[in-house]
Order: C-alpha cells, then sequence, then structure tokens
C-alpha cells in the first residue's frame, strides 16, 4: 500500500502517456500542443525523480475486491490499508490533506487516513486492490 500510494501519484500508466502523445500530435493549435506536451514532460518528470505529478495528491480511495475465499489473518484489512497510507504519503512527501471531523473542526490527520474504502466481494481466493488518489478539484470517480 505505501508503495502504491507512491506510485500512484508519480507514474502514470503508459497507456495514459501514449493518448496524450496522440493528442498532441493530432492538436492543431499550437498553443494546445504546447499545453499537451508540458503535460506530458511534467508526467515524465514526475517519474524519473519519484515525485507527484500534482501537488494535490489528495485522498487515498482504495477500491477492494476480496475474493469470497479470502481469509485475513493475524490483523485487520482496514488498518493496515491506512498504515499503507500513512507510510505512503509521509516516505513519498506526499500532500496530507484529510480532516478528521470535516463538519466543525476540520483538523489534519497529518498522515492522509483514513483512506476511503470500497470493497466489491468477488468469486475466487484472491484481493486485488487499486488505489486511485483524488484532488479536490477532480471528478475522476
Amino acid at each position: 500500500m505505501e508503495e502504491l500510494c507512491i506510485s500512484a501519484c508519480c507514474n502514470l500508466p503508459e497507456e495514459n502517456l501514449k493518448t496524450i502523445e496522440a493528442f498532441a500530435a493530432a492538436e492543431e493549435s499550437e498553443v494546445g500542443r504546447q499545453v499537451l506536451e508540458m503535460i506530458l514532460e511534467n508526467h515524465r518528470l514526475a517519474a524519473r525523480e519519484q515525485r507527484p505529478a500534482c501537488q494535490d495528491t489528495g485522498l487515498a480511495v482504495v477500491f477492494l475486491e476480496l475474493g469470497q475465499d479470502v481469509r485475513i489473518e493475524r490483523g485487520d484489512l482496514v488498518a493496515a490499508i491506512n498504515e499503507g497510507v500513512r507510510r505512503g504519503y509521509e516516505k513519498g512527501y506526499l500532500r496530507k490533506s484529510v480532516v478528521s471531523e470535516p463538519l466543525f473542526e476540520r483538523k489534519n490527520t497529518c498522515d492522509n487516513t483514513p483512506a476511503i474504502i470500497h470493497t466489491d466481494i468477488v468469486p475466487g481466493s484472491e484481493l486485488k486492490i487499486t488505489l486511485a488518489p483524488k484532488g479536490g478539484g477532480a471528478e475522476n470517480m
């Protein structure tokens, strides 16, 4: 989970990079092409330096596909996920944005926990974890 947090904020999937490259190549506007090329350069630099591509690394939104035959031993899966998020946001120098009580006090937890965890119970004996950092301005869910 720790490495997944860092990777998700620093590495854009190759498929996405290729799509942006294709749009840049097809862009008719010089300004539009330059913007897309800057986005690509930003992501290449983020990957090379292993630093976030965006300053808003957001909330850690976790999607679990938990096989119905999976048995979790010696611990709490939610606690383990939150510990991994805490470590990843610290080690990766990722911005900590979560508040413990959002309505009145709005006190930052200073470790970006708790993560938002969505769980699907699926057939089988595997556990798949997907992380989507949710920035404050993004509607990517």
